[in-house]
């Protein structure tokens, strides 16, 4: 006989600037091009995964882009504009569907300031924002997720996580954190990431994936 009770998990963590929130547009537009803020980007993502421990997120931003051959005022664009950062369609639309049934957090690998700032552009409240600066390191090292976790007063497995990279996995996956990966632009997963539970290019799946965390058949 098939349990077909809704069983939602008691929190969902959400990566802020990828999952949520549209902010390749933002890079590609400070960078002065699609390919420029991509490869900018990019070289962002493999300086946060190796750092670890946090550095200043904007030191971070600044070295990427003089690694790839950006001027200067590229990373001033990026912190100018970071108010502009849109919300992907659909985001809105399943987070207040999810609200009802479990609590919202938001994981995010950037400083305190920047990341409540960020939060604050979607309409919903926030149970828990943890970001980088106050975890003391950078995704995916576990701390931020546990920070998370503990200030929720949740277990791993009564919680899931929305990534919107794929370096998300290779912290959530060992913590035993279900993941659903969107995967808006049609990343590669990067080497050594475990499958997330889904992958989509929308976020329109997550609630009814989030109804079924603990059905079994």
């Amino acid at each position: 006989m098939n349990d077909t009770t809704s069983h939602y998990p008691k929190a969902i963590l959400f990566d802020l600037l990828t999952a949520l929130l549209d902010s390749w547009t933002l890079w590609n537009e400070s960078a002065g091009s699609p390919d420029k803020g991509r490869i900018w980007r990019a070289e962002y993502l493999k300086l946060t995964y190796e750092c670890g421990e946090y550095v200043d997120y904007e030191t971070l931003v600044q070295r990427a882009a003089r690694n790839v051959g950006l001027q200067q005022g590229a990373a001033d664009a990026l912190r100018r504009n970071w108010r502009t950062l849109q919300v992907w369609n659909g985001a809105n639309e399943a987070l207040e569907r999810l609200q009802p049934h479990c609590k919202l957090a938001v994981v995010t690998n950037c400083s305190i300031a920047l990341g409540h700032e960020a939060a604050s552009i979607l309409p919903i409240h926030w149970d828990v924002i943890v970001t980088a600066e106050e975890a003391g390191f950078y995704k995916p090292n576990a701390r931020p997720y546990l920070l998370a976790l503990d200030k929720l007063g949740i277990e791993a497995n009564d919680a899931a996580f929305a990534a919107g990279s794929s370096y998300d996995m290779l912290g959530t996956a060992p913590l035993g954190l279900r993941t659903y990966w969107h995967n808006r632009i049609g990343l590669a997963p990067v080497e050594g990431s475990m499958a997330p539970d889904i992958e989509s290019p929308t976020l329109d799946a997550l609630p009814d994936w989030a109804r079924r965390f603990g059905t079994t058949s």
